[in-house]
């Protein structure tokens, strides 16, 4: 049953992997991982819809080829992003197929969401393919952009699509269990910060770490559940290194962060 705004009664969950998580935190990108995602989404298909945001054009890439170049190393990125594209999107469609999901490719930059005609355009074709039983699989078109490349991986792009889409839940997926207090951290026993609503208080928790593959860092995450959080949609930080991350963060199994509405 679907409503004129075209979201069904089903949950719905704007779902960000990082590369690292798509890496495993190595040099390649693991087909396990994205099996692993494929899997959890086809035990949750009865109650939720998804809308995925995924990074890992530019990791896949490298694992292919070694660019030479005199220019830039943004359009050397660029140029990586464009080539690890198609690969990453194949082994999506394979691993998501064999569960019998169907996938679809949506590429978006921020400019996108400046311009009301380009805004409704995204959100009218997401809920058809959503509605016809399609998971869009959104990443930056990072051929074109420079912004997403220099910081963020796809944190802030993630955060306007669930607040364009009006999604119930935003969750990205990162390398940790959410978000630790300093505190714990400066005692080398890092502890999960459970819940809040205070964004404030979260930017004073953070060590300004970049991560490996990513762009991005807490502080980026911070900065899309903010996004979130004035769009009226929860964002919870989890461990996505982990198996069965998001069916065991929805039963509260795991350790992560919840941002709530104020």
């Amino acid at each position: 049953m679907f409503t004129e705004m075209g979201k069904s009664d089903k949950k719905r969950i704007l779902l960000k992997i990082g590369s690292n998580v798509l890496t495993k935190e190595t040099n390649h990108m693991s087909r396990g991982k994205i099996e692993d995602i494929a899997c959890q989404i086809a035990d949750l298909k009865d109650d939720y819809e998804f809308v995925i945001v995924t990074s890992g054009a530019i990791a896949v890439a490298k694992q292919f080829v070694q660019l030479e170049s005199n220019g830039k190393e943004i359009n050397v990125k660029q140029a990586l992003a464009s080539i690890g594209q198609p690969h990453l999107m194949r082994i999506y469609q394979e691993s998501f197929r064999e569960l019998g999901l169907l996938t679809s490719q949506c590429l978006l930059s921020y400019s996108d969401f400046k311009k009301e005609e380009s805004r409704t355009n995204i959100k009218n074709t997401i809920n058809v393919l959503v509605e016809n039983s399609y998971i869009p699989i959104i990443n930056e078109n990072d051929t074109v952009a420079t912004d997403e490349i220099k910081f963020g991986d796809n944190d802030k792009l993630s955060a306007l699509t669930a607040a364009l889409l009006k999604v119930d839940l935003l969750i990205i997926a990162t390398n940790t269990n959410g978000i630790y207090s300093n505190e714990s951290i400066e005692i080398k026993k890092p502890e999960t910060i459970k819940e809040t609503a205070d964004i404030q208080f979260l930017r004073d928790q953070i060590q300004t770490s970049v991560s490996l593959h990513g762009t991005g860092g807490m502080s980026t995450k911070i900065e899309a559940s903010e996004i979130a959080q004035k769009a009226n949609i929860e964002t919870w930080i989890v461990n996505g290194l982990k198996d069965n991350f998001v069916v065991n963060a929805i039963k509260n199994k795991s350790e992560f962060t919840k941002i709530t509405i104020k």
